[in-house]
């Protein structure tokens, strides 16, 4: 049964990829490699640097130009294009004369303009004049905007040979783009050189990293005082704050490369200066921003919280009430320039008239950044890094790196830097543990000789400070934000060492980890092979869910939210299972599956209101969902069934007598109000003279709840509380001989008030005949009017055995008006004869 996971698509350019690490082998390769170390690529894309890839057009020679007859702005042309005749094309442009080497648009060919829609070239006729192609202008191929006319190809272009592609003319590169479903704790990998580095452990090859000494090669004519200061007055929420001010640069537009590499990706080119801070941010993984350093004043910046609902003008010109806990990047008069790691300031960013920049690089700390963002419903490229946690490490790499590249694509003669301002009260350390061999092999399941994970972690940067015969000491680098105990270091091991080279056993078994069972899970376990006997399939779903599920539920006071949630969806604990099912059972239904039986063993959360003190906070229990879903396949024989209520009371029925109870031992009662289920039933446990504790509830889901996560048919449910079922006093079985006396059956037929149940009915049958009484089973219902209103009528079967020899009709009629007697007397019916 399939159940949800959170992912975020990332796209790789397979060229940018390489500058970073040697790669010979082909992109499926890649990406079945990539995949191995838990960086799934779901999808293998060419990106063509121009639409079409310019398929079609090729060079060619106009030999003619003439005027045509019954146009005054078209000409009539012939063109070369290297074949054995030339095209005869009617061409509107002004500045076409003969002689000149033009790209053609042959017949058949798809058009992608930079601006309407495309169009293919059919040959026809244009007021009387056959034309067979299009000579065509920058927009009309996508190259550019221009339009005043064709293009005409001069210098080297101009000496390619008629026909030639109009692709190799322009040297098109395109390029592969692998998409990667990226888990969100591997934000480590959200970048070109992080991918890199799992190639790096999986490919056993070096990595090569652009340098940055040249750096201190560049014009350090900035002077401290001249230069951009930083103060830091949040730590906590700045930990790390670096910058350099470069003047005299000129902002335009990026080189082709820049350009390329950033649209390969889904980014769009805004100008040089910005577009090298993305172009930073997907090589690294670190988040820059540039600030037009004339448009802050006091020429200082300030990290700090400012008071609630400050008004601050973001890029997308909105204005937003800033919170008291958002950190601001300000400058000296403590006017809002940027919100930090998230959004940049309307007033304060790159445009074509600045030409002095403060670059910024910093570590903001992922509480603050995530809280940020999701007040504000901004969600960008840098808070998606900033939120999960970025490397306090890399911070002056970064910098530097994309100080380099603004000098190589913005610098003039004129432009100077400043020394680097670097901000770092508090270093923030590797973590440091011990990991033992034999947990690893543990864990794994299979032993991985120690020299394969001394390499593995060496590739993966971790430094290994120790060593003994049993154990290491390892040292993980800060951009590991994921890898903090022994089990994460197994998993590092075990993605690099390939799953597929663990030796699994013939017969499943998890007995290298759990070589006992409690009892509480041993019944736990048997519970969930009857349910899979019957058909139902175990769920598995995430303990974090959207809080959105709680509002519906009205309960969403008590929940448990996650301080640092991976996304949005995913914020609060859950407080019931019934969501995780309803989104696996729309997952399972979307995909043709008809029936829809599943189950799911879980822990719910929840907050205490009144706490009696800080230990008794929180609240968790486990509990057992049962879903059912659709209806059962037709065929030949039958026709397709719906699934009801009364197939979900007999799987809790079974439920409940393979732990060792009856749904008579408990009280039973139709559902009032329940915020999950439209109707149903309870049993509940008496605690006290007037007190109850629910063990069970089941029935219908509201449909409004349904609706939440698009499950388009009726879902029957059944919440157990399992510890608190387990903490009742079970039946001790009895185990006897079949007996080889019949059993006898007999009927009556109750007319009740429509308020007594049948749980009601078989309790009185319980406690009347204690001996020979062996079932009470319901097998028909009648409610109309052929009897008075407010009554029904249920006709009863009761079965009769003596263990020890044959019943006689003496002892089963004596048996039987003792019952009648009894509902008579205790439940008001009336018998019909």
């Amino acid at each position: 049964m399939s159940t949800k996971t959170e992912l975020i698509t990332m796209n790789i350019s397979l060229s940018w990829l390489k500058k970073y690490i040697q790669l010979e082998e082909s992109a499926e390769k890649i990406a079945e490699y990539l995949t191995e170390t838990g960086l799934e690529v779901e999808g293998i894309e060419t990106f063509e640097q121009v639409q079409g890839g310019l398929e079609g057009f090729v060079v060619g020679e106009v030999l003619t130009c003439e005027q045509h007859p019954n146009a005054d702005r078209l000409r009539v042309t012939t063109v070369d294009i290297g074949e054995k005749e030339a095209l005869h094309i009617v061409c509107g442009a002004p500045n076409v004369a003969k002689g000149q080497k033009v790209i053609i648009a042959t017949i058949g060919t798809m058009l992608y303009p930079t601006e309407g829609e495309p169009f293919k070239i059919k040959k026809g006729k244009i007021r009387g004049e056959v034309s067979e192609g299009m000579i065509c202008a920058e927009d009309e191929m996508g190259l550019g905007k221009g339009h005043d006319g064709i293009l005409v190809l001069e210098g080297e272009k101009a000496e390619s040979t008629n026909g030639t592609p109009a692709s190799k003319v322009f040297d098109l590169q395109n390029d592969t783009i692998l998409e990667i479903g990226l888990t969100p704790n591997r934000v480590d990998a959200a970048s070109h050189y992080g991918t890199a580095r799992d190639l790096k452990a999986r490919l056993k090859k070096p990595l090569c990293k652009p340098e940055i000494e040249s750096f201190e090669k560049l014009e350090k004519k900035i002077s401290k005082n001249e230069a951009v200061e930083v103060e830091i007055k949040n730590t906590e929420a700045c930990p790390r704050y670096a910058g350099v001010t470069i003047k005299n640069v000129k902002v335009g537009a990026s080189p082709a490369w820049l350009k390329m590499a950033l649209e390969s990706i889904g980014q769009k080119s805004i100008n040089n200066v910005v577009d090298i801070t993305n172009y930073v941010l997907h090589s690294f993984g670190q988040p820059l921003h540039a600030f037009d350093a004339d448009k802050i004043k006091g020429n200082k910046i300030v990290v700090s919280t400012l008071k609630e609902k400050t008004e601050f003008v973001a890029l997308d010109k909105e204005t937003y009430k800033l919170s008291e806990n958002d950190l601001m990047i300000c400058d000296a008069e403590m006017n809002p320039l940027c919100i930090a790691g998230v959004f940049g300031g309307f007033d304060s960013g790159v445009s074509e008239s600045t030409t002095n920049v403060f670059l910024e690089s910093a570590y903001f700390s992922p509480d603050f950044v995530r809280k940020t963002s999701k007040i504000h419903d901004l969600f960008t490229d840098a808070s998606f890094r900033f939120a999960r946690g970025t490397d306090p490490s890399n911070v002056l790499y970064a910098l530097k790196y994309a100080a380099l590249l603004i000098q190589e694509v913005a610098g003039t003669e004129q432009t100077t830097f400043s020394e680097v301002t670097d901000l770092y009260p508090q270093k923030i350390e590797n973590p440091v543990f011990d990991v033992s061999y034999s947990y690893l092999n543990t864990l794994i399941g299979n032993e991985i000789p120690k020299d394969e994970v001394k390499r593995i972690l060496t590739d993966l940067d971790i430094e290994i400070l120790n060593e003994t015969d049993e154990n290491v000491t390892v040292s993980v680098p800060t951009y590991r934000v994921d890898v903090l105990q022994p089990a994460d270091i197994a998993e590092e091991v075990l993605r690099i060492y390939g799953l597929n080279n663990i030796d699994f056993p013939q017969t499943a078994a998890t007995d290298y980890i759990a070589p006992s069972l409690s009892k509480d899970q041993e019944v736990r376990k048997k519970t969930a092979d009857v349910l899979v006997g019957m058909g139902f399939s175990e769920m598995m779903n995430n303990s974090l869910t959207s809080s959105n599920y709680a509002k519906a539920l009205g309960i969403e006071n008590t929940s448990v939210k996650m301080l640092n949630p991976l996304s949005e969806d995913l914020d609060v604990m859950r407080q019931s299972l019934l969501f995780g099912g309803l989104e696996s059972i729309t997952r399972n239904l979307n995909r043709q599956e008809e029936l829809i039986k599943g189950f799911e063993f879980g822990k719910v959360y929840h907050k205490i209101e009144e706490p009696k003190d800080e230990e008794h906070k929180y609240f968790e229990e486990w509990q057992l969902g049962v879903f059912l879903a659709g209806s059962t396949p037709s065929s030949w024989n039958k026709k397709a069934t719906s699934v009801d209520y009364f197939e979900l009371s007999s799987v809790v029925q079974r439920i409940l007598k393979t732990v060792g109870f009856d749904v008579s031992d408990f009280e039973q009662e139709k559902l009032k109000e329940d915020n999950e289920l439209q109707y149903g039933i309870e049993l509940k446990k008496r605690t006290g003279k007037d007190s109850f504790e629910q063990i069970l509830k089941m029935g219908l889901v509201k449909k409004k709840l349904c609706k939440l996560t698009e499950t388009n048919t009726e879902v029957f449910y059944a919440q157990i509380r399992w510890e608190v079922l387990l903490n009742q006093k079970a039946k001790p079985k009895e185990f006897t001989a079949l007996s080889k006396f019949p059993v006898v059956r007999r009927d009556l037929s109750l007319v009740l008030d429509k308020k007594v149940s049948f749980a009601e009915l078989e309790k009185v049958a319980q406690k009347t005949e204690r001996k020979i009484l062996q079932g009470v089973t319901v097998f028909d219902i009648y409610e109309g009017d052929k009897i008075e209103q407010g009554k029904k009528s249920y006709s009863v079967a009761f079965s009769l055995q003596d263990k020890n020899k044959t019943l006689d009709e003496k002892t089963i009629d004596k048996t039987m008006q003792r019952l009648i007697a009894a509902y008579e007397k205790e439940v008001g019916a009336l018998i019909r004869k």
